[in-house]
């Protein structure tokens, strides 16, 4: 990309525009083009922000009606139409039916809002310090969600991140034939271990940005014992992986387990920022006020969420239609481990997130650079970008899957000669 407005004045911090370097101008559904005219098949769904698809018809049919009927948009934490609209479309098709009395808080507009405050009220309800998280996690890049990130980057040499946090090794961290659940029970249980007793756990149930990490249902319930064993709270980022990116609404589904706390952000704003959390009842001891921001009321979010969770939650049918695409897409990864057994390292996924791993990173960035340039937008994952990423919109056909699958074949390919 020639030498433009972004290089002389946006700062170097920018990190996608490099991966994909060309100015995008429209999209719709799980295609973007760009200015030239030149069609790429979605494989990204702005990390998980965009389940429903890019300019989905019908979400934005609620939006443009709200505005041209002067509906309000900014109202801090205010009632307002569009926000009691989506709350009891949010508690009927969602909590209700999977038997869930959460209270929601409505934090903003990002996933790290949600995450900061999570930490907050399970310090604030516990009255202690300590929080555990796992090997691998990624939560957020303010500095809270950075103490309970894996990545030693981001920790004390670089930013100052505060204490107070464990990381412990996540599902098959240290191989399949390790019990980590063990181990966790164990520096809990021993009081010489080191480990102070935690307020709260927190983890994503499957890691995406650590390298498509799955926690096997097993894994979590055992998790959930020891939490209610050792008094701890236990809390579930949903943010990349639910709003249905399992198959399932929430991820935590497929185990049975009931969080105590849920952060959600990315697709909940079907495409707009909006950032919530949930809570079991008695852990909301905030005072009125106590904790607050400027824009966790976007109520574009509140109407366009409202629509998608009425439209595609209201009975198994988007859930059904999930875990049917979900067999392509692990057979789509399997067959290039098949391809090429002496490069592949492991695939691994569940609903419509799915990884393969490469033995090489290099390789990896190339085929997914080669890739763009063949027309498919996708990313890299793990501590060293070694795992390429599914991340299609829920909506994506099954036609563009198997579009998407050839064009990453040929770059394969053609990364390999080079």
């Amino acid at each position: 990309m020639p030498l433009s407005i972004f290089d002389q004045y946006e700062s170097e911090v920018r990190g996608y525009i490099r991966s994909f370097p060309t100015i995008f101008s429209r999209a719709k559904g799980a295609e973007i083009w760009d200015e030239q005219g030149k069609r790429y098949i979605d494989f990204f769904a702005g990390a998980g922000a965009l389940n429903y698809g890019h300019n989905n018809p019908l979400i934005n049919e609620a939006m443009i009606e709200h505005l041209q009927n002067d509906g309000v948009q900014h109202a801090l934490d205010m009632g307002t139409t569009a926000k009691k609209d989506f709350m009891q479309t949010f508690v009927d098709n969602i909590l209700i039916p999977r038997k869930l009395d959460y209270k929601l808080q409505f934090v903003g507009p990002t996933g790290t809002n949600a995450v900061e405050t999570a930490l907050k009220i399970a310090r604030k309800v516990k009255k202690r310090k300590q929080v555990i998280s796992f090997t691998n996690g990624f939560h957020g890049m303010s500095m809270g969600a950075l103490s309970v990130t894996g990545n030693r980057y981001y920790h004390d040499d670089n930013y100052g991140v505060p204490a107070y946090t464990t990381q412990v090794p996540f599902h098959k961290y240290m191989g399949a034939e390790v019990n980590t659940m063990a181990y966790l029970r164990k520096i809990l249980d021993d009081a010489s271990s080191g480990q102070d007793l935690p307020a709260a756990i927190i983890l994503e149930t499957i890691q995406a940005e650590g390298g498509i990490n799955v926690a096997s249902n097993e894994w979590l319930q055992e998790l959930r014992a020891i939490c209610d064993d050792f008094d701890i709270l236990l809390i579930v980022d949903d943010i990349q992986t639910g709003n249905g990116r399992s198959g399932d609404f929430f991820s935590f589904e497929r185990s049975g387990i009931t969080p105590d706390i849920v952060t959600l952000s990315k697709s909940i704003g079907a495409g707009q920022p909006m950032s919530l959390l949930l809570m079991k009842r008695e852990l909301d001891q905030w005072l009125p006020g106590e904790h607050s921001g400027t824009f966790r009321g976007n109520n574009l979010a509140f109407v366009a969420s409202e629509k998608a969770i009425s439209t595609y939650w209201k009975d198994a049918a988007f859930s059904d239609e999930i875990k049917k695409k979900s067999r392509l897409v692990e057979q789509q990864m399997q067959t290039i481990k098949n391809t090429y057994p002496e490069l592949v390292k492991e695939v691994r996924g569940y609903g419509m997130i799915w990884g393969v791993e490469f033995k090489d990173p290099e390789l990896v960035s190339h085929i997914c650079s080669k890739s763009f340039e063949l027309g498919l937008v996708i990313e890299t994952a793990g501590s060293e970008g070694q795992v390429i990423k599914f991340l299609g919109p829920l909506i994506i056909s099954e036609d563009l899957i198997n579009e998407g699958y050839e064009i990453l074949n040929q770059a394969i390919q053609e990364s390999i000669a080079a």
